[in-house]
Formats: C-alpha cells, structure tokens, sequence
C-alpha cells in the first residue's frame, strides 16, 4: 500500500498541487479551530482540553493528507489516450481515449493561480465519467496538453 503510483510508470502532478491542496486542508479545519477557541475562552472547558486535540487533527490532516493524496495520483498521457489514476482508499483508473472528447477545459481557482497550478478537464460523449478531471498540473502543461489532445481530435474528425 506504501507503494507509489510513480513507480508504476504514471507521471506524478505537479509538486506545488501538495501545497495548495494542505492550504485548503487549512480552510476547512479553521472553522473547527475557531469553534475551539471560542470554547476555550468561554472558560466552560479546561485549558487546552479542546483547543489542544483539535489543533492536532487539524495540522495532522493538513500535513499528512495531502501528501498521500499527491502520491495516490497521477497520470499517463499516450498517442491516442489519456488514462488518470487516483485514490487512497478507492482506487480509480481512468482511460480516455481522444476519439470520446467532446471539449476540453483548462480551470484554476484562486488558490491554483497563486501556485501557477491548474486542473485539465476532458468532457466526453455519453455519460458515465462525462467528465474526467486532471488536477494539479503546471498551468502551462495543462494548456499543452489541451492542445495535443485538441490537434489530435481536431485530425480525427478533419
């Protein structure tokens, strides 16, 4: 189970992906976090009897996470198919071929344009997995691989 997808050959996403996904980590458990501290200060806990263990969780889940998610994912794009593999628990892989996509997206969030990060997305025809998304790509290799697989559905149909 320790075992990366790296080692099976995938292309590993882009390193700056573990920190934009431990920043939204963050933002998720500062609800908590606050949540804890308003306990604390209420004075109805001991001191540091909840603030403590929460904060723990929160950096834990934020650190560890993250990094495990990186590993569990990746991809390999051949001459004619995309195939995304992710999962921790529940593994996914995934194969595209070009001849099934219907248009390709290019998206970032705020928090991917602050780490030149972007996720690929390719729609496809039908409806089961219509739509497959490659996270945690360099913006620049999303936009490159947009157009690869564009130029090739582009020869298919030409």
């Amino acid at each position: 189970m320790s075992r990366s997808l790296h080692d099976e050959g995938l292309t590993p996403l882009d390193p700056a992906y573990v920190t934009v996904m431990r920043v939204q980590a963050l933002l998720m458990a500062l609800p908590f976090v606050i949540a804890a501290l308003v306990g604390e200060v209420s004075g109805r806990l001991f001191a540091g009897a909840f603030l403590v263990p929460v904060v723990l969780v929160a950096l834990v889940l934020a650190l560890m996470v993250p990094l495990r998610r990186y590993h569990a994912r990746g991809y390999d794009m051949g001459e004619d198919r995309l195939r995304v593999v992710r999962g921790l628990l529940f593994r996914r892989d995934t194969v595209v071929p070009f001849g099934r996509v219907q248009h390709l997206d290019v998206e970032q969030g705020p928090l991917e344009r602050a780490f030149g990060i972007a996720r690929l997305v390719l729609h496809t025809a039908g409806t089961h997995n219509a739509s497959v998304v490659l996270p945690g790509l360099a913006h620049a290799r999303a936009v490159e691989m947009r157009e690869a697989i564009r130029q090739h559905v582009k020869r298919e149909i030409g």
